[in-house]
């Protein structure tokens, strides 16, 4: 993690405050507790460890990635039994011993591969355009630069769940020991919050994303990088239930957003996205289809359609039809269609195990079940 907490008592010191062991850097609210930890919490066995790893931040680093890459290899066992990496060609890692994992779109035998694999081609894909300052000009270059990261480069979709957090851990401990104001360290910080989050760690990833929101202040970033860093922030308060507060900032995020980058621009979709997804989980369902139906085909016309914002926009509409009380007949039969055609293309864009794809069935089934309670079918 991101270390801004006590290693002793857990309080709060975000980026600055506190003090650090001389040695190793592990961090502590003051004296008494780092005097605590070496007498009594085994910190004077560990001391030399964690130096000789790097210090605290890349201990904890090196050890989070471990354990990230295990969970994602026992959670696609039964998906990669008897398939090897396709970059290494082996099926266990011939250092590490990890097994496969996939969890992207690619189908049939394509895209099994180690995390470790992963790892290292990103790396060098990363390096190699930083050596040709591919990222100097623009930041749109350089954040696909860093979604070599999480995104296969056989089907070119994002991967999701624990193995995108994972790679998460992979791309912070590469580059944790970055200076503050290197580019590349608040990007892996990005790379992991939403590795974190992909795999439903929302806590740890407010952590993370309210510790890179507090550098990107701190070293002076571009408006459009901060509010980028705000809408990461909202989305973890959302979901974890924080929702009056998500959506406090978010109206603010959507509306600076539109000013400053405009209707057409990625972001602007995915800060309405993000607000839409609030005002229907605190059942403000007129507000949500109002927003979706200035959006949507915004969405439509600048992403594509099989964009997985454009996607998540039209579940989330139809998400609003049926759930109103005041639903009608039309508002059930649309949210029905919307939702078979939208679980159409994500299963056909996704694959069947996609997070976007269960959750438009889900959707699916719920609105089905409410026209057939009108007794319809």
């Amino acid at each position: 993690m991101i270390l801004t907490q006590c290693a002793v008592c857990a309080t709060d010191l975000g980026l600055t405050r506190g003090k650090k062991c001389g040695r190793c850097n592990t961090r502590y609210c003051g004296a008494a507790c780092q005097v605590q930890h070496w007498k009594e919490g085994g910190h004077d066995t560990l001391c030399k460890t964690i130096k000789r790893a790097g210090g605290a931040e890349q201990y904890d680093a090196n050890k989070k990635y471990a354990e990230a890459v295990a969970v994602a290899a026992t959670a696609c066992a039964e998906d990669t039994k008897g398939q090897t990496c396709y970059i290494c060609t082996q099926a266990l890692h011939w250092k590490t011993k990890e097994g496969l994992v996939r969890m992207c779109a690619c189908r049939g035998t394509a895209g099994f591969a180690h995390v470790s694999c992963l790892a290292e081609q990103a790396k060098i894909l990363v390096a190699e355009a930083e050596e040709n300052n591919l990222d100097v000009q623009s930041r749109w270059k350089r954040w696909h630069m860093w979604r070599r990261w999480d995104t296969c480069r056989l089907c070119e979709q994002d991967y999701h769940g624990v193995v995108s957090c994972a790679l998460g851990w992979a791309c912070w401990k590469t580059y944790v020991g970055r200076p503050e104001a290197d580019d590349a360290r608040p990007w892996a910080m990005t790379v992991l919050g939403n590795g974190l989050y992909a795999a439903s760690h929302f806590e740890d990833a407010l952590s993370v994303r309210e510790a890179l929101l507090s550098t990107m202040r701190r070293i002076g970033a571009d408006e459009d990088i901060l509010l980028d860093a705000q809408s990461n922030v909202a989305s973890a308060y959302a979901d974890l239930g924080q929702l009056e507060k998500a959506l406090s900032m978010e109206r603010d995020i959507y509306s600076d957003s539109v000013q400053l980058l405009g209707e057409d621009h990625l972001d602007t979709s995915i800060s309405a996205n993000n607000l839409a997804r609030t005002l229907c989980e605190l059942s403000r369902f007129e507000e949500t289809k109002t927003l979706l139906r200035k959006t949507i085909p915004v969405a439509r016309r600048t992403l594509g359609e099989i964009k997985d914002t454009t996607l998540t926009m039209r579940k989330t509409f139809a998400e609003a039809l049926y759930r109103d009380p005041g639903a009608t007949l039309a508002d059930l039969r649309e949210a029905v269609t919307t939702l078979e055609d939208t679980e159409r293309t994500a299963r056909r864009v996704f694959g069947d195990a996609h997070p976007i794809t269960e959750g438009t069935e889900d959707e699916l089934q719920d609105a089905r079940a409410a026209l057939y309670a009108r007794g319809l079918p």
